[in-house]
């Protein structure tokens, strides 16, 4: 199943066997697949693949395969797909390839040369699989080097391009033109911000706020903070004054002891470069103080919550600014930002924060533990609706 490009760049193009939605050759690959990634042994080197198994089981396929359905019109797969994934977060590629296999379209997906790790451990499961000969010829995994004459070909070749990687990436692709009926989805540069009510964590007993810091954890620190749902600032909300402080040394605390359980690590390198760019935001004014606890944890009082820092400043780097309600967050959205991660709110306030967005931005908000769940909703996409075409029929 994986092609490697040679130097001339060739590769035949999928044949012309023909996939329906939901078609059962796709959906027992990709349940087989799932079986593969949730093997203990598995699942013990590369915890982030539990998600993408669970993600990959029949019953969940079977209710994506069902939000594909319609009763307005018959729905058939979009044809041709073509998929850029990011080089950062190696298991996202396998999502959305599988929604759009699922969906029963011809898929190539370019898998980045600088992948390793979990990408590595996918491949070789998805290559152990014993599957239907059909799958082989209509999903492509393949690597090659920057070779524009390839990307051209293929974006010519596909009635729907994928494009990750951020707003660079995403300029860059778009110079290859696709035929007239083609379109591109893309993915480009996001945000993810995580917001704890003081109130709510004071309310909280022990477990539930270590339940939390585990979930928090667990978002912030596969993938090095760089997913585009990972949280890069943490909003302190609501409270009396100077309560804010107290909640936030118990949270650092807390989350510094579950670093230490998992054994996670961040190098010299990374912990320098945190150090420079926590300096740098200070030079700016972006930031009143600074505290290095530990190589792990930077930890960074914000100016004010206009100040977050919307690019990547390092792996367990956590900029706080308190504010006083969810609503006085609205102002600092805009469209970049995609997740908001969230402990200790009431429905209510959730609901009343995301109306107050009315959508300029935040695609996402979810539970602590829960920013780098993949879903079918993504990016304020439906990925099963994009990833098909629709027929009315009139009698």
């Amino acid at each position: 199943m994986i092609f490697r490009f040679g130097a001339d760049g060739d590769l035949t193009a999928p044949s012309d066997d023909r996939l329906s939605v939901g078609d059962p050759r796709v959906v027992d690959f990709l349940a087989a697949l799932a079986r593969k990634l949730l093997a203990p042994a598995v699942a013990r080197r590369h915890p982030e693949l539990g998600s993408l198994g669970y993600f990959l089981r029949p019953a969940e396929l079977n209710r994506a395969v069902e939000k594909m359905r319609r009763d307005d019109a018959l729905v058939f797969p979009r044809g041709n797909v073509f998929h850029l994934p990011p080089a950062n977060v190696d298991t996202i590629f396998v999502y959305s390839w599988a929604i759009s296999a699922l969906a029963g379209n011809h898929n190539v997906v370019r898998i980045s040369s600088r992948s390793a790790g979990a990408a590595e451990v996918i491949l070789d499961a998805m290559n152990a699989v014993k599957a239907d000969p059909v799958i082989g010829r209509t999903q492509r995994m393949v690597t090659y080097g920057r070779d524009d004459a390839v990307t051209a070909s293929l974006s010519k070749w596909c009635d729907l391009r994928v494009v990750w990687g951020g707003d660079a990436a995403v300029d860059a692709i778009r110079k290859h033109p696709l035929r007239p009926s083609a379109r591109d989805l893309t993915f480009p540069d996001r945000t993810s911000w995580a917001v704890l009510s003081v109130p709510g964590w004071r309310a909280a007993d022990p477990a539930a706020r270590r339940t939390a810091v585990v979930g928090f954890a667990n978002d912030a620190y596969w993938f090095d903070q760089a997913a585009c749902s990972s949280p890069r600032t943490v909003f302190l909300v609501g409270g009396r004054a100077g309560d804010a402080d107290g909640v936030r040394t118990e949270f650092l605390d807390l989350l510094l002891d579950v670093v230490d359980q998992r054994g996670w690590t961040v190098d010299a390198a990374m912990a320098v470069e945190k150090r420079v760019n926590a300096y740098g935001l200070a030079a700016t004014g972006a930031a009143r103080t600074l505290d290095f606890p530990d190589n792990r944890i930077t930890a960074v009082t914000l100016a004010g919550p206009g100040t977050a820092p919307r690019r990547w400043i390092g792996a367990g780097a956590f900029p706080f600014a308190e504010v006083p309600s969810l609503r006085d967050l609205v102002p600092a959205m805009n469209r970049q930002d995609q997740t908001v991660s969230h402990f200790g709110f009431t429905p209510a306030e959730l609901r009343d924060f995301a109306t107050e967005l009315g959508g300029r931005g935040v695609d996402r908000i979810v539970p602590f533990g829960s920013a780098l769940t993949f879903g079918a909703l993504w990016d304020g996409y439906d990925l099963p609706a994009e990833f098909t075409r629709l027929t009315t029929l009139q009698m």
